[in-house]
């Protein structure tokens, strides 16, 4: 019996993986995302096609769970200060692109037949867009710390907080001309306020002792699971207040984003977020009623079309006015250009209260899912038609199927120099870059570089990431580089990975990171300016060459202890390390004998 209720309870998580497994490298092979893949394996195993969940409602409750840990691992990204800054882009572009986007998806509803009522409803779900799906697209295309992903971060947050008014609207049209509220609103709107006050508090001054006092334990599932209590704990507070589980999430890691302990957290939470990522799109593929579909497809194909062209047009004027030039607008239009989960919450609740009946309910949930599955399509489409023509291509061969033992990422002053080492005996390197111009300046010398950015994972794979032995990041930019060796050593581990660093704080945060090598852009110039200057006062090359190696090894293990203290001593923000003692060369030896 209990062998049986094993088998009961392994057969479908069995399925589920398969379907995972299957669809998501098929459709990734050819060109169409994982996150599509995952709604077709949903779709293929669900009750609509071969029966083998019939209740999909109940894992897609579970699998939410992936959502809250993703904006936990956004959360830890976003420091206070960093969050502040991008408040005008939280309730200005957000609040403007979400109210503006309400209003034209209401009267689009309206034109379609449907009361003014339920239109709102309809409309105001399809404005809540997809942060799983969002964050998906943009972490698979490596987009995710750059201009956009921030933007796309604060629009999500803002349509997030808007899940609390849009349901209090519900209750208040349920309630109808009669009221009956009693206050409710007032209270709500104090018990998250409440929640939130909480949750910052307990950040600020909790979590660093409890999690100092779990490291004392020295037991790895011990804080693995103090992290998951925190996640899921303060998910859970703001669930009760009212508020978004993902938010409690999104704010926990907000307040560890400035702890000793982050790196550790976000190890142990990334596995439990991708797995449970990978169910939710599953689920929600399993969610699709084909037979609602089949009954009602002239409604939903109207609606899917109007609402996805009337939403893009609201966000396309959002984003012009906030600033963006036409293509960037066009390009957030498309990525925003779907429903999202918070729909489905949004739905229930107004068919429970009777402000909209079970069918449309079952319609407009339909159209939600349509619209998350076709967005990668629409990324696609907009990749190859959304294409910035300011800097002329022609002549510039694009990064595809490139070969080689080193993969070099970045061919400005400092790859050009390093590169020479490699091809004078005869390495083939795969060289990329992100500057037509300076592509086409290095072909003049013999050099074949091919265009290419190497934040992103697609271009990375394009590149050869896979197959090279060792990739070389060798770009002028800080936040390019860490986003970089990130993507490597996530998804490329068994490369060798050499970088080059800003400074001795970035070379900290590599050596932390896990390259096998790296260097400030500057330090072995210095060191080479220097030992000229002491040849310059009568010093001979040999003492000149043994206080070189003497600087260099100290420096060495200065940044070791720094590195394994994971202390800056407040030199964060200089160039030096601390002040060495001087070294007695031989010359001074024999002047003082």
């Amino acid at each position: 019996m209990a062998e049986a209720g094993i088998a009961q309870t392994l057969g479908p998580a069995v399925v589920l993986l398969g379907s995972a497994v299957i669809a998501v490298p098929l459709f990734r092979r050819i060109g169409l995302g994982s996150v599509l893949g995952y709604f077709s394996g949903g779709l293929l195993v669900g009750p609509s096609v071969l029966g083998i969940f019939s209740e999909p409602s109940t894992i897609l409750h579970i699998s939410e769970l992936g959502v809250v840990m993703f904006l936990f691992l956004i959360g830890l990204e976003m420091r206070p200060q960093k969050l502040w800054a991008l408040r005008t882009q939280i309730f200005g572009l957000g609040l403007a692109q979400v109210v503006l986007c309400i209003a034209l998806l209401t009267g689009a509803g309206v034109l379609l037949g449907l009361p003014l009522a339920v239109a709102f409803i309809a409309g105001s779900g399809f404005v809540l867009s997809s942060t799983a799906v969002i964050m998906s697209v943009l972490k698979e295309r490596g987009e995710l710390a750059g201009a956009q992903g921030r933007q796309a971060v604060s629009i999500l947050l803002l349509e997030d907080l808007m899940i609390v008014p849009l349901l209090a609207i519900v209750a208040f049209m349920a309630a109808g001309a009669g009221g009956g509220t009693n206050g409710l609103g007032a209270t709500a709107v104090l018990i998250a306020l409440g929640a939130i006050a909480f949750v910052v508090a307990a950040g600020r001054w909790l979590l660093d002792p409890f999690f100092a006092l779990l490291a004392k334990t020295r037991t790895a599932e011990v804080l693995t699971a103090g992290a998951l209590l925190v996640v899921l704990g303060s998910a859970l507070l703001m669930d009760y207040a009212g508020l978004s589980m993902a938010m409690g999430a999104f704010l926990a890691g907000v307040m560890l984003s400035g702890s000793s302990y982050r790196h550790q957290i976000e190890t142990d939470v990334e596995p439990f977020k991708g797995l449970l990522m990978g169910l939710f799109f599953l689920a929600v593929g399993m969610s699709l009623d084909l037979s609602v579909v089949a009954a009602e497809w002239r409604m939903i194909l109207a609606l899917l079309a109007a609402y996805i062209v009337v939403k893009s047009i609201g966000i396309f004027i959002a984003a012009r006015a906030f600033g963006s030039g036409n293509l960037q607008a066009l390009r957030r239009a498309s990525l925003f250009a779907q429903g999202g989960e918070f729909a489905f919450v949004l739905y229930t609740a107004a068919a429970g209260a009777g402000v909209i009946g079970a069918a449309d309910n079952a319609v407009f949930s339909s159209v939600i899912i349509l619209s998350m599955a076709i967005t990668p399509l629409i990324m696609i489409a907009a990749d190859r038609w959304l294409r910035d023509d300011a800097v002329s291509m022609d002549g510039i061969e694009t990064a595809a199927g490139l070969k080689g033992r080193v993969l070099m990422v970045g061919f400005g002053r400092f790859g050009q120099i390093a590169s020479q080492m490699l091809l004078a005996q005869g390495v083939e390197v795969a060289l990329i870059d992100n500057d037509p111009d300076r592509i086409r300046e290095a072909e003049r010398f013999g050099f074949k570089v091919y265009y290419g950015d190497g934040t992103r994972l697609d271009v990375l794979r394009q590149s050869g990431a896979r197959a090279v032995d060792t990739i070389m990041v060798c770009v002028d930019d800080r936040k390019a580089t860490d986003r970089i060796v990130e993507l490597v050593k996530e998804h490329f581990p068994s490369c060798r990975l050499l970088a080059r660093s800003y400074d001795r704080g970035h070379s900290i945060v590599l050596r932390k990171a896990g390259v096998d090598y790296e260097i400030r852009e500057t330090f072995e110039s210095a060191l080479a300016f220097g030992g000229a200057a002491l040849r310059a006062l009568g010093m001979t090359a040999l003492d000149v060459g043994e206080v070189t190696v003497d600087i260099r090894r100290r420096d060495s293990e200065r940044l070791e202890a720094q590195v394994q203290g994971g202390l800056l001593a407040g030199r964060d923000k200089l160039h030096v390390a601390p002040q060495p003692e001087p070294l007695v060369t031989p010359a001074a030896r024999r002047s003082t004998a």
